[in-house]
C-alpha cells in the first residue's frame, strides 16, 4: 500500500514563483520517473500553508528519508539550472510592443519563456546553461527597455545620490548590475510626444508655404521631410523590432502605406499620417501612463520613514530598515509606516487608503502585548496598516511586518500582477490580428493590381492600396480592451477592491448568481448564546457546566460563544476540566468529563451514534428554537440528555440593503449555502432578501452546490477566503471578505474585498459591468470604423480623412476606458 508525504515548494524551489512555473512540472515529471515513485502533484496552499508537493510512495521500494532526498537533491538541481526574472522595467508602452519584446526574449537562446506586459513588467524563465541574466538584459537594451529594479530574489534597490542609477542587490553570483533609467529620449518621457508636435509643426508649415507665392517648392518639401522625420522616428524603431521577430504590426503597415505616398509624390498626405499616428500613439502611451501610475500611487501611501524606539531612545529610519517585533511612534495625521498592532494611545485612523472604509475606524492598546500570539487572531480595534492615515491621537504601534510584506505592498504587487494577465477579451483580440493583418496585407496586394481589371493608371491602384491600407489597420482595436481592464483594475484597487487581473474582472460582470458563505459573511460571525433549556429536571447550572467544561476544548466560533456565556453565568465557579476532545466534523464534538463521555452538537449527531435516540420532548424544543432563527448545540452526558443550547448570528447591518444594490446591479439569483440547520439558514435568508437557503452543508457539500450552481451559469462565491476557498475555486469568481487581514484571502481569491464589509461587493460587481460595457462599446467602435473606412477608402476616400478618422477613433477609444477612473456607485 502507498504511503506518502508532503513537502514545502516553496523549500524545494525557492526561486519559482508560483506553482504554475514550468519547474514544478519538471520535478513531479522527474520525481515520477523514479523507482517507487507511483504519484507526484502539487496541492494547492489552503488555510496559511504554502503551496505542497504531495509524493504517493511505495515505502518497500524506497524509504522516507531517501523520498526527502531525492525531492530536495532534484529542486536544487533545477533550481541551479533554470533561473527565473521578474523585472519593472521602462519602454513597454502599450501590448503590440510587449508581445513583440515577449516574442523577441524567446528567439534568445536558453530563454524557456517570456512573458511582457503593458504595466512594464517582465518575466523571463532561463536556462543558466545557455544563456545569462547579461544577455536578457542586452537583448532589452537593444530594443530601447531599461530595468528598473532586480530579479526576483532582489528586493531592495539602493540609490546613489545624485545619480540616476541603481544597482540591484543580491543578485546571482554576487554580480551587480547597474539599471539606468530610460527617459525616453532627448526631451525624457515626453520625447515621443514633442516628436509628435514638431512633425504637426513641419505638416502645418510646408502646407501654408505651399500657398505663398516666392516661396521655392524645397521649402514646403523639405518641411513634409520633417514631418516624416519627427513623425516617423518611433514607427520605425518600433517595426524594425517586429520585423526582427518576424511579425507584421501596424507600425508596419503605417510605415507602407507612408513610403507609398511618397513614392506617388504625395508627401504632405505621407507627412500628415506619420503626424497623426504619432500623435496618437504619444496620446495612447500617456492616457495607458495615468492608469498605471493611478496604480503606483498605491505604492505611494506608505511613508519613507518612521520614528522607532530602540534601546530606550528614538531614532528616524527607513521604513526598509523596520524589523519585526519594533516599537514606533505614529504622532497624530501621520501616515501609519507599517502594518502591526496597537500597545499604547487611541485614535481613529482613515483605512480609506488600503480598505476602502469610509468611517475612520478606533484604535486601542491589546491588554497583554507580550501575550498575543498570531496577531492576525487581534480585532480591527487593534490591528493597523502602513499606509493609513492616524487621526489626532498619538499610537504606539508594535510591527508585525516588514516593509516588503506589508499589506498594502503586496496589494501593490497583486495589482502589478494582475494587470500583466490578459482577460478572455483581449487573448480573443489577439489571436484576431494575427489573423488580420496578413489578410490586410493580402488584400492590399491584390488592389495594388486593380489597374488591370479597371484600366486605371497604376499610380491611382497603388494609391487607394495604400488608402486601405490606413483604413484597416487595427489601432483602436489593439487597445481597446487593454486600456479598459487596466483603468477597470486601477480603479478598484482605489477603491479597496484587489482584482487579480482581466480575466476575473470580465468574468465578475457576466454574473447571473452569487452564493454567499452565510456565518461571518452576511453575518456578523460572532454568535451569542439567546436560550438555555434544560431537559427533564437537568438544572440549568448543570446543563451550562458540562457544556462550557467540553466547549472550551474547543476554538470553534459556536464554542467560544457558549464558554463566554457561561463564565458570565456561573459566578466564576471553578469547572471541572474535560478531557480527549474529538471533533465529528460538521455535526459536533465528543470529549470527556469526569470519566463520562459527553456529546454536544446537532441533532443529526445523535442519528449517528450510539446511545439512546433524542427524545421527543427534546427535538420540539430544538425545532422551536430553530424556527426562530436560533442555531441549536445539544448536550449529552453518557446516555442522560442535559437539555438545549440556542445561539443567534445577527445578520449584518446593512446585509439587506447590499443584497437590493446588487439586485439593482443586474444579479438574478442569490443563495446562501451554510453548514447551519435548514430552519436557521431559512429565517436569515428570509430576513435579508435571498432568494434561496441552502444548509446542513458539510465543506464537500458547499463544493457540490457551488458546482450545481455553475452549470445553471456564471456563480461568483463570497466567503472569508479561508474556510470557503475549496467552493471558492470551483466558483467563476471567488470573493473573500476581509482581505487585509488575511494573507490566505489575498492569495486564494480572485476578487478580494480588502475591508471586512460587504457594502463593497456592489462595487466591485458594478465596476467590472461597467469595465465589460465599455469593452464592448470600444470593439464595436474599433471595428465598425475599420469596417467603414475599407470600403470608403476602396471607393475613392482619400488618405487624409482617412487618418483623421481612424486615429480619432482609437484616440476615442482610450478615452472612453479612462472614464473607468472616475467611476462610483
Amino acid at each position: 500500500m502507498a504511503d506518502r508525504i508532503q513537502l514545502d515548494l516553496p523549500i524545494l524551489l525557492p526561486n519559482v514563483p508560483s506553482a504554475k512555473d514550468a519547474c514544478v512540472d519538471r520535478l513531479t515529471s522527474s520525481l515520477q520517473e523514479r523507482d517507487g515513485v507511483d504519484r507526484a502533484h502539487v496541492r494547492a496552499a489552503t488555510n496559511g500553508e504554502p503551496d505542497a508537493l504531495c509524493i504517493h510512495y511505495d515505502p518497500e521500494v524506497v524509504s522516507l528519508p531517501r523520498i526527502r532526498q531525492m525531492a530536495k537533491s532534484l529542486g536544487t538541481e533545477l533550481t541551479d539550472h533554470y533561473g527565473h526574472l521578474s523585472w519593472s522595467v521602462q519602454g513597454i508602452k502599450h501590448p503590440r510592443r510587449a508581445r513583440t519584446i515577449a516574442k523577441r526574449l524567446r528567439q534568445l537562446d536558453g530563454v524557456v519563456e517570456a512573458e511582457a506586459s503593458a504595466s512594464e513588467r517582465i518575466r523571463v524563465e532561463y536556462d543558466r546553461s545557455a544563456t545569462d541574466e547579461d544577455a536578457i538584459r542586452d537583448v532589452l537594451r537593444s530594443m530601447g527597455v531599461r530595468v528598473q529594479e532586480g530579479v526576483l530574489e532582489a528586493h531592495e534597490l539602493d540609490e546613489e545620490p545624485g545619480e540616476d542609477v541603481h544597482e540591484g542587490q543580491g543578485h546571482e553570483e554576487g554580480q551587480n548590475h547597474k539599471v539606468v533609467h530610460d527617459h525616453g529620449g532627448i526631451f525624457g518621457e515626453k520625447t515621443e510626444l514633442i516628436f509628435a508636435i514638431i512633425a504637426g509643426v513641419c505638416v502645418t508649415a510646408g502646407f501654408g508655404l505651399s500657398f505663398v507665392g516666392g516661396v521655392s517648392a524645397w521649402v514646403p518639401w523639405g518641411l513634409y521631410v520633417g514631418g516624416y522625420v519627427f513623425g516617423g522616428y518611433y514607427t520605425v524603431r518600433e517595426a524594425i523590432d517586429t520585423l526582427r521577430v518576424g511579425d507584421f504590426e501596424v507600425d508596419f503597415l503605417m510605415l507602407v502605406a507612408a513610403a507609398g505616398a511618397a513614392a506617388l509624390g504625395k508627401w504632405l498626405e505621407g507627412a500628415f499620417l506619420l503626424f497623426l499616428f504619432s500623435l496618437g500613439h504619444a496620446l495612447e502611451h500617456y492616457a495607458m501612463g495615468r492608469a498605471r501610475r493611478a496604480i503606483e500611487s498605491l505604492a505611494e501611501l506608505a511613508p519613507d520613514t518612521a520614528l522607532v524606539r530602540r534601546d530606550g531612545t528614538e531614532k528616524e529610519i527607513s521604513v526598509d530598515d523596520l524589523r519585526v517585533g519594533d516599537t514606533v511612534i505614529v504622532k497624530p495625521n501621520e501616515r501609519i509606516p507599517a502594518d502591526g498592532f496597537v500597545i499604547d494611545g487611541e485614535s481613529a485612523v482613515n483605512q480609506a487608503p488600503v480598505t476602502g472604509e469610509s468611517v475612520p475606524v478606533d484604535k486601542e492598546p491589546v491588554g497583554d502585548p507580550n501575550g498575543v500570539g498570531d496577531p492576525t487572531d487581534l480585532g480591527a480595534a487593534h490591528r493597523v496598516y502602513a499606509g493609513t492615515i492616524n487621526g489626532s491621537g498619538a499610537l504606539t504601534v508594535r510591527v508585525t511586518k516588514r516593509a516588503d510584506e506589508t499589506t498594502i505592498s503586496r496589494v501593490v504587487q497583486m495589482v502589478t500582477e494582475a494587470e500583466a494577465e490578459k482577460s478572455p477579451t483581449e487573448r480573443f483580440t489577439d489571436r484576431f490580428e494575427r489573423i488580420f493583418v496578413p489578410s490586410v496585407l493580402a488584400l492590399v496586394v491584390l488592389l495594388l493590381f486593380a489597374w488591370v481589371p479597371l484600366g486605371e493608371p497604376f499610380a491611382d491602384s497603388f494609391y487607394r492600396a495604400m488608402a486601405v491600407l490606413v483604413a484597416a489597420s487595427p489601432c483602436a482595436l489593439a487597445i481597446a480592451t487593454p486600456s479598459a481592464v487596466l483603468s477597470g483594475v486601477a480603479r478598484a484597487g482605489q477603491g479597496g477592491v484587489l482584482v487579480k487581473g482581466g480575466g476575473p474582472l470580465e468574468r465578475l460582470g457576466r454574473l447571473g448568481a452569487l452564493a454567499f458563505d452565510k456565518t461571518g459573511t452576511l453575518t456578523e460571525g460572532k454568535p451569542r448564546v439567546t436560550d438555555v433549556r434544560p431537559y427533564n429536571g437537568t438544572l440549568e447550572e448543570e446543563l451550562l457546566r458540562v457544556a462550557v467544561a467540553t466547549e472550551q476544548l474547543s476554538d470553534h466560533p459556536l464554542a467560544e460563544a457558549v464558554v463566554r456565556y457561561g463564565q458570565e453565568h456561573l459566578d466564576g465557579r471553578p469547572l471541572r476540566a474535560a478531557t480527549d476532545l474529538e471533533s465529528i466534523t460538521g455535526r459536533g464534538i465528543r470529549a470527556s468529563f469526569g470519566g463520562v463521555p459527553v456529546h454536544v452538537g446537532k441533532d443529526t449527531l445523535f442519528e449517528e451514534i450510539a446511545g439512546p435516540p433524542l427524545p421527543e420532548a427534546l427535538r420540539e424544543t430544538v425545532e422551536s428554537l430553530e424556527s426562530e432563527g436560533r442555531t441549536t448545540m445539544i448536550v449529552r452526558k453518557g446516555e442522560t440528555y442535559l437539555g438545549v443550547i440556542g445561539l443567534a448570528d445577527t445578520p449584518r447591518q446593512g446585509a439587506a440593503a447590499v443584497i437590493d444594490r446588487l439586485r439593482r446591479v443586474g444579479i438574478r439569483r442569490m443563495v446562501m449555502i451554510s453548514g447551519d440547520n435548514q430552519r436557521v439558514v431559512d429565517a436569515v435568508a428570509k430576513e435579508l432578501g435571498i432568494d434561496e437557503a441552502r444548509g446542513d452543508l458539510l465543506p464537500e457539500d458547499k463544493v457540490d452546490a457551488v458546482r450545481a450552481l455553475r452549470r445553471e451559469g456564471e456563480v461568483a462565491m463570497v466567503g472569508d477566503g479561508v474556510n470557503d476557498a475549496p467552493a471558492m475555486a470551483n466558483a467563476t469568481v471567488g470573493i473573500a471578505m476581509g482581505a487585509a487581514g488575511s494573507d490566505v484571502a489575498l492569495e486564494t481569491a480572485d476578487v478580494a474585498l480588502m475591508a471586512d464589509d460587504l457594502g463593497h461587493l456592489p462595487f466591485a460587481v458594478g465596476l467590472s459591468r461597467q469595465t465589460s460595457r465599455i469593452i464592448r462599446q470600444n470593439l464595436w467602435l474599433a471595428l465598425g470604423m475599420v469596417a467603414f473606412l475599407v470600403p470608403a477608402t476602396i471607393f475613392g476616400l482619400q488618405i487624409g480623412p482617412a487618418v483623421v478618422l481612424h486615429e480619432g477613433s482609437t484616440l476615442l477609444v482610450v478615452g472612453n476606458a479612462l472614464r473607468l477612473l472616475k467611476y462610483s456607485t
